[in-house]
């Protein structure tokens, strides 16, 4: 526990929480789309089954890939240069995000807005698993960006945890903020690039300090509120 008596640990945490959060809005949206096929009644219900059955698979995910990333044996060998498990999944995961975020981004900036749409819902239990399967897919990119932001697993369970929980609590109020915003989803998918890059350099053997991520995180995320502020002011 000594680890939360250093400055940097609040600052991973609150990075990742705000990132979490933010990559976590299409979640929200999914699982809305799936509780409204559903009766009134079943559908508070279906919304909090399944941001609690996305905490799961999500802290199940992060200690399977952080296993695997703790294979540093080598395993392929290209002349002096090594690559373990560990170093195929960062610099692959790091590919998936860089691929993933421009595309996000190319969508956003051109208007070509994918439409989402689920399976009709017959029962309570089938939404609960259809929610689930998505959330699988979703959790790739949240998981990646934690372990590019901080080594420590502890932390990414509570970061992920408080983004469930408030996600949970605030679900309508957070994705209407992002919605009103949608300049702060930018800024969250460009950090997955910033991320995706670090990662692949991690993987080539190059330790990138964490620090400098941190530093680009709440850089940008505070011109960003004073530019909202501006447009605020000037409406």
């Amino acid at each position: 526990m000594e680890i939360f008596l250093q400055a940097d640990t609040w600052i991973a945490l609150l990075t990742l929480t705000f990132m979490e959060i933010v990559l976590g809005i299409d979640n929200i949206i999914f699982i809305s789309l799936v509780a409204a096929k559903l009766p009134k009644h079943q559908q508070k219900k279906a919304r909090l089954g399944g941001l609690s059955a996305a905490l799961i698979m999500r802290v199940l995910l992060l200690l399977s890939i952080t296993w695997i990333i703790g294979l540093t044996e080598p395993v392929l060998t290209f002349g002096s240069f090594e690559l373990s498990w560990r170093d195929i999944i960062l610099i692959g995961g790091g590919i998936f995000l860089l691929v993933k975020s421009t595309l996000e981004i190319h969508h956003k900036v051109e208007g070509q807005h994918e439409e989402q749409t689920v399976k009709s819902v017959s029962s309570f239990g089938y939404a609960i698993v259809q929610i689930m399967l998505l959330d699988i897919i979703f959790s790739f990119d949240s998981i990646l960006t934690a372990i590019g932001l901080t080594d420590q697993l502890l932390l990414m369970i509570i970061a992920v945890v408080i983004s469930i929980i408030v996600m949970m609590i605030f679900a309508r109020p957070v994705g209407d903020f992002v919605d009103k915003h949608p300049t702060i989803q930018i800024l969250a998918l460009s950090f997955l690039i910033l991320i995706g890059v670090m990662l692949i350099i991690e993987g080539a053997h190059y330790h990138v300090p964490k620090g400098y991520i941190y530093f680009a995180v709440f850089f940008s995320l505070s011109i960003e509120m004073l530019n909202m502020r501006f447009r605020k002011k000037n409406n």
